[in-house]
């Protein structure tokens, strides 16, 4: 893989909700670095993998607690800097010969302020500038005594030894969470880290782009290359670096099944076809699609359905394609993370309606996945690299199922033309206010009930429909975007005047937890 040429900075997952953050400030530096829960980690994996750094995770365990999460002792023998953060910072002080307890009323959740010692510190440049910094804490346990070499740099009202370092062995403690922005100069602690273990920041998309357009030809061959091209941001890409290394080996399949946004296909096939010479079938199989749902209200149904459907369709036409050997996926790290359960149970289900789930073993094909590597803002990245156009790297991201868990309920030709329409003046608006690019994810999805209203001098009994736009740092948790009230009186009068079938225009502004972005 491409990262296999570059220095590596490995992460030990301890379980904590925001690991991947972390991740994410170390590629903004471009660094690279991988995730791996701690019961992977080993002293063979560590001799293999041979990194350069080592970030300790936080974690909801307890090191009080016997059998609780460690590392490998190797980690602390490789002579490279190590950084713990918070259930890492205990782990660290306990396996070096320090002391954690539980309770005393130390404990600390949300926003503190931490306060630099005397004694100055590398991995501290540019802090204390105004004689405190605010940081993230989450911790019930506390150290009570830290390690033998180590010296306290910084302290705050519920953490005595809030930043602790052993300056000769490039060993750093902190009990808060510099990755999360509530720490507003964790970027800061992270980039004087990695310049400390002397990373040379060469992970960048220019480069990751050339290794691995050559990985592509080592792997494929002479052998010809099927891909779901589904229009979105990561299919797209994965297409578009996969046709630079091979050309027309690749042959990709457009699945149109009915429940896709206004002129969409239309859109994709021409972009990829017409503009980029990529050899792009079109399925036309909206039919299909659409009977096989007629009369289905279950959301989950839907799913599965739409997911057996796509395999089946895309099975049909791959199998029209002499010398296949191939699949490419657009899969990211995030679904690579994701699949490894940190407690060490059978993977989870990512998706249920994973679109091309089972496709490999099933059809005989070898898998071809060129962006496992990375993170969705890397994936834009690597976009424009390829010269894919702008409103396609940016677009917000649309699920495999489409417009159908957007249509709760039963699901009906009228209905879908109806959202449709509805969908594409909510968009036009988003963009001629110019905030396309602040939110995440906006949709309308047309509610299962019709209500009475008087439009004119005439009574109507027309469908309601509600708007969801959110903002997210990472696509894992998510908030709904502060639309003023002019925005939104005129959104819905457009909709109310331009969509026929539509007399009552909601807001939705439920914020979600992680995974639940989209409409359910």
């Amino acid at each position: 893989m491409p990262g296999d040429a570059h220095d590596l900075l490995l992460i030990i997952d301890f379980g904590s909700q925001v690991t991947q953050l972390i991740a994410r400030r170390l590629r903004e530096l471009n660094v690279y670095c991988e995730i791996h829960p701690f019961q992977n980690v080993t002293a063979a994996m560590l001799a293999e993998k041979a990194p350069k750094a080592v970030i300790l995770s936080g974690g909801p365990d307890s090191v009080t607690r016997p059998g609780s999460p460690r590392p490998p002792r190797e980690v602390f023998e490789l002579g490279v800097p190590i950084l713990g953060i918070c259930y890492g910072q205990q782990v660290m002080m306990e396996e070096l010969g320090g002391k954690v307890l539980s309770g005393d009323g130390t404990a600390e959740f949300g926003r503190a302020f931490v306060t630099p010692a005397d004694e100055k510190l590398d991995l501290l440049e540019g802090w204390f500038s105004t004689g405190r910094e605010q940081v993230w804490m989450s911790h019930g346990d506390h150290v009570a005594e830290i390690a033998p070499g180590f010296r306290v740099f910084g302290t705050s009202p519920g953490a005595p030894f809030a930043i602790t370092a052993d300056p000769g062995r490039h060993f750093y403690a902190v009990q808060f969470h510099p990755e999360v922005h509530h720490t507003p100069r964790g970027s800061q602690l992270y980039e004087n880290f990695v310049r400390a273990a002397g990373f040379s920041g060469d992970w960048t998309m220019g480069a990751y782009r050339e290794e691995a357009v050559r990985m592509i030809r080592e792997q494929v061959g002479d052998a010809k290359v099927i891909c779901a091209l589904s229009g979105g941001v990561d299919s797209s890409v994965a297409a578009a670096l996969i046709h630079e290394a091979v050309g027309d080996q690749l042959t990709c399949v457009f699945v149109d099944h009915g429940l896709l946004r206004l002129n969409e296909a239309e859109e994709v096939v021409g972009m990829f076809r017409d503009h980029m010479n990529l050899h792009v079938i079109h399925a036309q199989e909206q039919d299909l699609f659409l009977g096989a749902l007629e009369g289905v209200s279950d959301p989950e149904t839907k799913r599965k359905t739409i997911g057996r459907l796509f395999i089946d369709v895309f099975q049909k036409y791959a199998d029209g394609i002499e010398g296949a050997r191939f699949l490419a996926q657009g899969t990211l790290y995030p679904d690579v993370i994701e699949s490894v359960s940190f407690a060490g149970g059978p993977s989870v289900t990512i998706k249920s309606h994973h679109n091309v789930g089972g496709l490999p073993e099933k059809m005989g094909l070898k898998l071809v996945e060129p962006l496992r590597e990375l993170f969705k803002d890397e994936v834009r990245a690597l976009g424009r690299e390829l010269g894919l156009p702008a409103h396609f790297i940016g677009r917000h991201p649309f699920p495999g199922p489409g417009l159908a868990i957007r249509c709760p309920g039963e699901i009906t030709r009228a209905k879908l033309d109806i959202l449709r329409k509805a969908d594409a003046v909510y968009i036009d608006q988003i963009r001629r206010h110019g905030l396309y690019d602040e939110i995440w994810q906006a949709f309308v999805a047309i509610l299962p009930v019709r209500t009475v209203g008087v439009m004119g001098d005439g009574r109507t009994y027309d469908y309601a429909c509600a708007l969801r736009a959110v903002t997210s740092v990472d696509g894992m948790t998510a908030d709904y975007y502060p639309f003023s009230h002019d925005f939104l009186s005129e959104t819905a009068t457009r909709i109310i005047n331009e969509v026929k079938g539509i007399n009552r225009v909601t807001y939705d502004i439920t914020s979600k937890p992680p995974g639940t972005i989209e409409w359910e």
